[in-house]
């Protein structure tokens, strides 16, 4: 098995989401008591939220670049960077190493394609919901068309994750406002929901949404397992 470099820390609790699923994975496909070979690099996540809403993309790519530079020393042989918004300087970490670097977005594409989607709601963050980087891979890839909440509820979505989720805070009035989000955007005509935010997947299940939810925490963390246990390469 090839090991997985986890970018993480953006926030913890998704990346710690992110090593239990990696390891489950792992032990029901090798059994007994296999576990996942893994390195993470783990940020202050205070640094980066900063970085994040002062709009310094630039320093937060130098962030970025640096992490997967580290993990690649420490002997990862494929890198997961374990958060939706950070994929913005995807491109620039994977010209930064020799690895291999697992989009986000593409297990989360073949997972719709295959059910035969095509129209899919967005939840993350502003910057996720409203900047294109995860948007048009998916359009580009997968012929996925991607519609997003209207600006009062993606003022929510945020809220909720940056003032509550990734400080492992979930509450009931919280998850009611996603439910109502999630059936707005069905109403709009959206065939699934992508739970484009890695902590999403604390607050709502398949049994809050009308529609069929498409976790990118989990289908991410599955991907990595598949291709480091892959033959050949990740």
């Amino acid at each position: 098995m090839r090991t997985i470099g986890l970018l993480g820390g953006m926030s913890w609790e998704s990346s710690a989401q992110y090593y239990r699923l990696i390891n489950q994975e792992t032990q029901r496909r090798l059994g007994g008591t296999h576990s996942a070979r893994s390195v993470m690099v783990s940020v202050d996540f205070a640094e980066i939220e900063a970085l994040q809403h002062a709009g310094d993309w630039d320093a937060l790519t130098d962030a970025m670049i640096a992490a997967a530079l580290q993990a690649e020393r420490g002997g990862a042989q494929l890198l997961v960077i374990c958060t939706n918004t950070m994929h913005r300087m995807a491109d620039a970490a994977q010209d930064a190493v020799a690895i291999p670097l697992l989009h986000i977005a593409d297990p989360v594409g073949r997972a719709i394609a295959a059910q035969g989607l095509t129209r899919v709601g967005l939840l993350g963050t502003a910057f996720t919901m409203e900047q294109p980087f995860l948007r048009d891979r998916l359009q580009r890839n997968f012929g996925l068309e991607v519609i997003t909440p209207d600006s009062g509820d993606r003022s929510d979505v945020h809220r909720i994750i940056y003032g509550e989720l990734v400080r492992g805070v979930v509450t009931e009035p919280s998850r009611a406002r996603y439910r109502t989000i999630m059936q707005r955007l069905a109403d709009q005509g959206a065939q699934a929901i992508i739970l484009g935010c890695t902590e999403i997947m604390l607050l709502v299940d398949q049994s809050d949404s009308p529609v069929p939810l498409f976790d990118t925490t989990t289908l991410h963390a599955l991907a990595a397992v598949e291709a480091a246990l892959a033959e050949g390469g990740a």
